[in-house]
């Protein structure tokens, strides 16, 4: 368990989706799984939070679960511990979170796993405790081109008041993209139906601002990207290989 300080020790790693859009790549491994210079993404992700102090994960697993779970085990063999929860059905982005509520403790990151983060976590815990009264943070990236994306339109001291999901019709002012990085206090899970297909951008996130929670955005310029096609896979790929990797995953 964690405490209300400025480290966060335990990260969710969202790995259940089906990547019908990166096959064939992921015909023999999961999402997560895929390989980026020769490691899996979600090792990449794994190394960076502990790199930050996290030190317990929790995956959800849907699609080939055993490949993960014969990969890193118990977490052991990388000086972490793993837990695991296997859907028999996708509950969406919230709903598989729901399946650790008796587990994480006061304050956990929440990334999803079809992506790879370079996020500096650490500068990203002392932005969410600077926000005494907030029950969660995201990644957002303030722009106007967001016609592929969910966006949040925040106030001046950057909190959520209103979210569109996509499509959009309209623009909005001070619109943000909503990016796959978070930071929840527990409070967070009373929110999530249980047993329910539940997603965080569409359904849990509106319902906080609806109830007038306090939910924040949190700006930065480390790189990450979402891998949902071919093409997004091979960027990434080639952006590895051109950066110095010391300068993120200590």
């Amino acid at each position: 368990m964690n405490s209300n300080s400025s480290k966060i020790t335990q990260a969710v790693i969202l790995c259940a989706g089906l990547g019908t859009r990166l096959r064939p790549l992921t015909d023999t491994v999961p999402k997560p799984m895929i390989p980026l210079l020769g490691k899996p993404m979600l090792e990449w992700n794994i190394e960076n939070l502990k790199s930050h102090g996290v030190a317990e994960f929790f995956i959800n697993l849907h699609h080939l679960p055993e490949v993960v779970k014969n990969y890193f085990g118990d977490g052991s063999r990388f000086g972490i511990k793993i837990n695991y929860s296997y859907e028999p059905e996708i509950l969406g982005t919230a709903g598989g979170l729901k399946n650790f509520e008796n587990l994480v403790g006061e304050n956990f990151f929440l990334i999803y796993g079809d992506m790879l983060s370079l996020v500096d976590y650490s500068k990203m815990a002392t932005a969410f405790f600077s926000k005494k009264d907030s029950i969660g943070m995201q990644r957002t990236k303030k722009t106007s081109d967001y016609a592929d994306a969910d966006v949040a339109e925040l106030d001046s001291d950057m909190k959520f008041i209103k979210i569109h999901p996509k499509p959009h019709l309209e623009s909005y002012p001070n619109a943000h993209r909503m990016r796959g990085v978070f930071i929840f206090r527990k409070e967070i899970f009373s929110l999530i139906p249980a047993k329910t297909f539940y997603e965080i951008g569409r359904q849990l996130l509106p319902g906080v601002v609806a109830r007038g929670k306090n939910f924040y955005g949190y700006e930065c310029e480390e790189y990450s990207k979402g891998i949902d096609t071919v093409d997004k896979y091979k960027e990434v790929e080639s952006y590895l290989k051109n950066i110095n990797l010391k300068e993120f995953i200590k």
